[in-house]
């Protein structure tokens, strides 16, 4: 008993500092948690791409539930825009769920990638363009973002937070607010997808990975929404930016090879 309580220690502590790990950059900067998880499921274990967004998901039913009340706290959130977000979301992630449980979802994904990697860029010039006279400016296209986030988020593993905060910010919205936002909103979504997942592939996406996660998403919930709150918007944004442009090329030399 001792070993094996040793070895599923050693088993868990990885996924433990993963989850904790991408959970304080999906904190902070309303994206990453998905793709950071989801490339270590497929490209280090070779989980199936379904079973690996059935994970991922279900881990952040946990983890999107903690930062949400982080953010609420926070007092982060743009209820607004959370209320013109969250049902196009859940709509899209139920048809992205429902198809990668039924085909092959990754045709699409190089397009997107390269997509979001322009955006990155973009998002960047805009940090510039704070210390030159730029203002903030309520979202025009948020119901539709919501219903392509929603569904790219299933359908990929991830995406969610690239798609959606990038997209907000591009728009010219207040960064903490649009993250805190985002973030709450991907609770909601999240739990939908994993409702979808279990009832097309069943309870089997649990596993140690799974449970790692969840314990070092848990930990680092918190803080994410603290450093979102103390961070200037133009190191916020730029690190929105960069992160997005790593993650997006990373994610497209993968699809392509």
């Amino acid at each position: 008993m001792p070993e094996l309580s040793i070895d599923l220690i050693q088993a868990v502590l990885p996924f433990i500092a993963v989850g904790f790990f991408a959970q304080l950059i999906d904190g902070a900067l309303g994206m990453a948690f998905g793709v950071i998880t989801n490339t270590l499921l497929v490209s280090v274990m070779g989980v199936a791409p379904a079973r690996s967004s059935a994970s991922v998901h279900l881990v952040e039913s946990f983890t999107t539930a903690a930062s949400a009340v982080s953010h609420v706290v926070q007092r982060n959130v743009d209820w607004r825009l959370f209320a013109r977000l969250v049902i196009p979301g859940m709509i899209g992630g139920v048809t992205g769920a429902y198809l990668l449980s039924n085909i092959d979802g990754a045709v699409a994904r190089p397009y997107v990638m390269t997509y979001l990697t322009a955006i990155g860029i973009y998002l960047l010039w805009r940090a510039w363009r704070i210390d030159h006279g730029a203002a903030y400016k309520p979202a025009r296209v948020v119901a539709p973002l919501g219903l392509v986030g929603g569904f790219l988020d299933a359908a990929g593993g991830g995406g969610w937070g690239p798609i959606v905060t990038s997209n907000l910010l591009v728009q010219g919205t207040e960064p903490r607010s649009t993250i805190g936002t985002v973030n709450t909103a991907e609770f909601f979504l999240t739990t939908t997808i994993s409702i979808t997942f279990i009832v097309t592939l069943g309870i089997e996406a649990f596993s140690i990975a799974v449970v790692g996660l969840i314990i070092g998403g848990l930990m680092a919930a918190p803080l994410g929404a603290l450093l979102v709150k103390r961070i200037a918007p133009k190191p916020l944004l730029t690190m929105v930016g960069c992160v997005l442009i790593a993650t997006s090329l990373f994610a497209l030399v993968r699809a392509l090879l």
